[in-house]
């Protein structure tokens, strides 16, 4: 009978067993004894699961079963049954691989049993229908789970399955379902080179520098292994760069081994030989800088890489590196199949799961103001965040279960094997060339040490680190696997890590020996942030600015409700009175018109968040999208205006990434309401007051900040001024509350145009956007420049008894009732540059009213606004004179929240003002 007739009719070999005994040691009794025992064993379940255990095979035997037979109506075929267990291996099979290379343990999963699914040991041998599955029509059960084994439940488990895409699925697929064959000799030693030079690396710092925190990779060294096979597969693209970021843990080992960063640098900084004229300044921490190099493929291929500065806020990095490899995308200007930069960033397994920023940043990846063509995203599990385990740490099986909400292919790999790493690392800058999608490397390996050097991670977990004390080195592991396979000798590794040491061993000694010692920290003051430039603009660039709104598309509709808005704006341009949102465009305009770039996104930023702005117009038939501002001349600069996704954190991050990489660009970040900015503190902090000063990092980044005191209550009141000037120092940025749309058309100017880059914090008005005094006329813009301070150019000197000092839109109310009660011994000045103070201007203004009482007007509380600021710091430029304040009383919120309550206050302020 045929093997097929014998698998169709369920007939099973059969295995006989004899005893032979020496009758004088073994009783006849005895060896039936002996037999019955082998015969229990082997009908026994529990003796096949002791067999799969010692073996490490990671998935359960299959259990002794009577014959299923498909042959009543209504009962699912096997061929559909076969069909749906490699369905659930494909969505389920990552639940059984082994990828802890802590532990072993039998993982089974109901969905992976293939009794569930209506099938016996018997059909093992049985053909089935695979519809092309594994390159095959017909497959025995057999083969058919050990295809899906070997693709899904060894070292690598991968989940895709939820991508909606078919034919991103079945790419995956047909990379997966086949036979994975041994990395070639050369492959293979270029590996074992890599963990050698991991390995010797920390183990050379941990042996000379005793107790120094550097966050070691110990026990993940397979992840330079990996980034090394990212870096050749993207220099064999023909890619142009490789942007990086990362945490702390490792980075010194990536700066040496990846990005090149030569030892002795490396060293000197353990020396504390800082040198603070390089690009990474001097101002942190040697595990926080950042670096360029050239990375070189086993290829002969070279491609530039560059490791982003990045504080100990884990994934703050995150958005910033993508808004550093967008512009550089936008400079290299390829358009859409152009995403030669890739963006590689690490994570700590912890940080990925735990941090708000990582599921901000994965939503802007496919979001056509923040595209970077994916990012390769590189998750180093240590299965530990600092002494939080995971199950005190995420609610999610995985720490990479957030990156599933944007349809990304997630693979987990066990970090002891690094020819898997490799290969999944090979396949996932694959599969982002080929989709234009992030994709998620999850490196299951753990943390020899405690989260520092000087930690004792015992303390926290006990039975792990029991674990991790008595294990093997990934290197060590592996070398024995490759002289197991008789590829290399053990001589010739260790040959090759001893060379590498003696190599460390020369540069240390070399470091040790040299006389540099550590140098002063540069100067940041050094450049002002208010270089001169020509801001005025001529009358036909103005012109030229309306017309691009007088003139849309031929068959264009704007909305009948936009129209007459519209039609004002295009009147402003020979008529003057002209209001904010138009002073901006004519910034914004004027700019791209002398070739430089302008990028402004925010929340509802096209339109504005109060139906100012309009710099798309929509049809109102179809839809299509106009923006005048593209359209003004042939040789203009770009112009881009996005509305971003509802965050702050992660899109403030992106555009100060931007800004570092784009001198030529005013790129700037509107917050829908200024306190919204709040979201975004870390950034603020860690990025745009402090990237100078920390790493010699420059941002132009300009963020407009809606504020003034409307009655709208305490969240849409205050853009928290107090919270910037409190940062201000070393000239550091600039801080300003305009008060006239020609003065802040000449700020954006300035900043768009200034070759010192700072960040500038612009205080932007609310009800000013259309209030009839806030308005400028034509020369206003054709000529003159940005004023730090505005006098009061028709108070009459000897008659002002009383100078009033503000900032903004209480200049409006402070003016009003000036007029009404006819006060002509009350001066107004308006400071509208609050940092850097313009101490020579405020001089000279107020030197014309020396006899006067000077007081300080706001409508922010005492405790907040520019008052603590100015108190601070401006009475040592009045040569003694007093400063008053006038202000709401100090609060805990930023406003109160009745109408009412509001007014009386705003009346009892500004009568107190002029008291």
């Amino acid at each position: 009978m045929s093997d097929e007739k014998l698998s169709e009719r369920a007939i099973s070999k059969i295995m006989t067993l004899t005893s032979t005994y020496d009758h004088r040691i073994i009783q006849g009794a005895q060896s039936g004894e002996f037999l019955r025992r082998i015969h229990q064993l082997l009908l026994a379940d529990d003796f096949y699961d002791e067999i799969f255990a010692a073996l490490r095979i990671p998935y359960e035997p299959i259990r002794w079963m009577v014959d299923r037979d498909v042959s009543h109506e209504g009962q699912i075929d096997k061929n559909a049954r076969v069909i749906e267990l490699i369905n659930s291996y494909r969505a389920r099979g990552h639940l059984m691989a082994d990828t802890d290379p802590l532990e072993f343990t039998v993982r089974t999963h109901p969905d992976l049993d293939i009794t569930r699914h209506g099938l016996t040991l018997w059909d093992l041998d049985r053909e089935f229908p695979v519809d092309g599955f594994s390159g095959r029509k017909l497959m025995k059960l057999r083969d058919i789970l050990g295809v899906l084994r070997d693709s899904y439940c060894r070292r690598v488990g991968v989940e895709y399955m939820h991508i909606t895409d078919v034919a991103q699925r079945q790419w995956l697929q047909s990379r997966i379902e086949l036979k994975h064959d041994a990395p070639a000799r050369e492959e293979q030693l270029h590996i074992l080179s890599r963990l050698n030079v991991a390995e010797a690396f920390e183990t050379f710092l941990q042996t000379k520098y005793v107790g120094q925190k550097r966050f070691s990779l110990e026990g993940a060294e397979t992840v330079i292994a990996l980034l090394d096979a990212v870096l050749a597969a993207a220099a064999d693209q023909e890619l142009d760069e490789v942007v990086m970021g990362m945490p702390h843990r490792g980075r010194l080992n990536v700066l040496a081994n990846i990005v090149g960063k030569p030892y002795a640098k490396i060293f000197n900084e353990f020396e504390g030989n800082i040198d603070p004229g390089t690009a990474q300044g001097s101002g942190d921490v040697k595990y926080h800088l950042g670096a360029e190099g050239t990375f070189h493929a086993p290829s002969g291929r070279e491609i530039a890489v560059t490791l982003t500065a990045n504080p100990s806020h884990l994934e703050a990095v995150d958005p910033v590196l993508e808004g550093i490899v967008r512009a550089k995308q936008d400079v290299l200007n390829k358009g859409e199949a152009g995403f030669t930069v890739l963006p590689l960033m690490m994570h700590g397994d912890a940080a990925f799961a735990g941090q708000g920023v990582v599921a901000e940043t994965l939503n802007l990846s496919q979001l056509r103001g923040y595209r970077t063509g994916g990012t390769v995203h590189v998750v180093v599990n240590n299965q530990v965040g600092f002494t939080t385990s995971p199950s005190a740490s995420r609610s999610s099986l995985y720490a990479t279960d957030i990156a599933r909400m944007i349809a990304a292919p997630i693979f987990h790999v066990n970090g002891d094997d690094p020819e898997a790493c490799v290969r999944v690392a090979k396949l996932a800058v694959d599969y982002r060339r080929e989709f234009k999608k992030d994709v998620v490397i999850d490196m299951v390996c753990y943390r020899r040490r405690g989260h520092n050097e000087a930690d004792n991670p015992s303390f926290t977990q006990p039975q792990m680190y029991d674990i991790i004390d008595g294990k093997r080195s990934v290197r060590k592991l592996y070398t024995e696997s490759l002289v197991g396979r008789g590829d290399i000798t053990l001589e010739d590794a260790e040959a090759a890590l001893k060379d590498f040491q003696q190599q460390l061993e020369k540069v240390f000694v070399e470091t040790r020996n040299a006389s540099d010692q550590p140098r002063p920290e540069p100067d940041i003051e050094r450049d002002s942030p208010s270089a001169p430039v020509t801001t005025a603009i001529s009358v036909e660039g103005i012109k030229r600015i309306a017309d691009a709104y007088a003139n849309p598309p031929d068959g264009f509709t704007i909305h009948p409700r936009l129209k007459p808005t519209i039609d004002k704006r295009v009147a402003m341009a020979s008529g003057g009175g002209v209001d904010w949102a138009t002073a901006e465009l004519f910034a914004f305009g004027s700019l791209v018109m002398q070739g430089r770039a302008v990028r402004v996104a925010g929340q509802d930023t096209r339109r504005g968040t109060f139906s100012q702005r309009h710099a798309t117009l929509i049809d109102r038939n179809n839809g299509t999208e106009y923006t005048p501002l593209r359209n003004l001349t042939d040789d203009q600069a770009p112009f881009w205006i996005y509305d971003s996704l509802l965050s702050e954190y992660a899109a403030m991050g992106f555009e100060y990434g931007y800004s570092v990489m784009r001198e030529d660009a005013l790129v700037c970040w509107e917050a829908q309401f200024g306190d919204f900015a709040d979201g975004a503190q870390t950034i603020i902090d860690e990025f745009i007051s402090s990237g100078e000063a920390k790493w010699g990092q420059r941002s132009s980044v300009s963020l407009l900040l809606p504020h003034g005191y409307e009655g709208q209550g305490p969240d849409h009141s205050s853009g928290r001024p107090e919270r910037f000037l409190q940062m201000a120092a070393e000239n550091n940025m600039t801080v300003a509350i305009c008060s006239s749309p020609a003065n802040y058309f000449h700020l954006l100017r300035r900043q768009g145009l200034s070759p010192v880059r700072r960040p500038l914090i612009a205080f932007t008005p609310k009800s000013l956007l259309r209030l009839k005094a806030a308005v400028s006329e034509i020369d206003d813009f054709t000529s003159g420049t940005f004023q730090p301070v505005l006098g009061d150019l028709h108070a009459d000197p000897g008659a002002v008894r009383r100078v009033l000092l503000c900032s903004g839109k209480v200049y409006y109310d402070l003016a009003a009732a000036r007029r009404e009660q006819d006060r002509r011994d009350i001066a107004i000045v308006r400071v509208e540059q609050l940092y850097p103070l313009p101490a020579e201007e405020l001089r000279a203004e107020l030197g014309r009213f020396p006899d006067a009482e000077l007081v300080w007007v706001q409508e922010e509380p005492a405790n907040q606004g520019a008052w603590p600021f100015m108190a601070l710091n401006l009475p040592e430029h009045l040569d003694g004179r007093a400063l008053l304040r006038v202000s709401r009383r100090a609060s805990a919120s930023p406003a109160v929240g009745s109408v009412r309550i509001h007014e009386a206050q705003q009346r009892e302020t500004v009568a107190s003002a002029l008291a």
